[in-house]
């Protein structure tokens, strides 16, 4: 094999690498806006919370095919009436107990989580879990959980209070979501048509 033979075979399987790189990197590109996508701020989070990317996305995919293994429904409409009515009256109830409300909206929540399928033996596993279908909104039931655990642990005030109700709410409605037949929002809003209610929840 002459020497100009070997230089052709060198360069033809340097080109092969470089395309074959290419490919690699154009997959990843896809794959991290896909994830990106899907998960939005939760994406972000996960890259902070494992300190690389590489592994934030590993740790995503796994979330997803947990979640995919599950048997999630959307809600009946008794279901969801029923739900929305139990709302209802907690936030009715937070004008007079506040904490009584708080707690028991985050039953609430994870009543709904279990009745579409979702597992709720584990906080922490609960929110990996919604948070492959409810991106956006996983971080309300973060900061909710935590000023509900403090407030059996301790005094909270009032304010931290309600703004655990307005998070548990937006994790609500799109628990009630039942895949784009209506908006999200429109079965658990109606209650601010109460003036009592509406004052207290913002």
């Amino acid at each position: 094999m002459d020497t100009s033979t070997i230089i052709i075979l060198i360069l033809a399987v340097a080109v092969v690498l470089a395309i074959a790189i290419a490919i690699w990197f154009y997959i990843q590109k896809q794959q991290t806006n896909r994830l990106r996508s899907k998960f939005g701020p939760e994406y972000n989070r996960a890259i902070r919370s494992e300190g690389d990317a590489k592994h934030a996305e590993q740790v995503l995919q796994e979330r997803q095919k947990r979640v995919e293994k599950l048997n999630i429904r959307a809600l009946s409409d008794s279901e969801r009436n029923d739900f929305t009515k139990a709302w209802e009256q907690e936030q009715a109830r937070f004008v007079d107990e506040p904490s009584t409300a708080v707690s028991n909206a985050d039953r609430l929540v994870q009543r709904v989580m279990k009745t579409r399928g979702y597992p709720v033996s584990d906080f922490e596993q609960r929110v990996a879990d919604v948070s492959v279908d409810h991106p956006v909104v996983v971080q309300n039931y973060r900061v909710a959980h935590d000023i509900a655990a403090r407030g059996e642990k301790e005094e909270v005030s009032t304010e931290e209070l309600r703004e655990a109700m307005i998070h548990y709410r937006a994790l609500f409605a799109d628990l009630l979501h039942d895949g784009g037949v209506r908006p999200v929002r429109q079965v658990v809003v109606r209650d601010e048509d109460n003036a009592k209610a509406r004052g207290a929840v913002r």
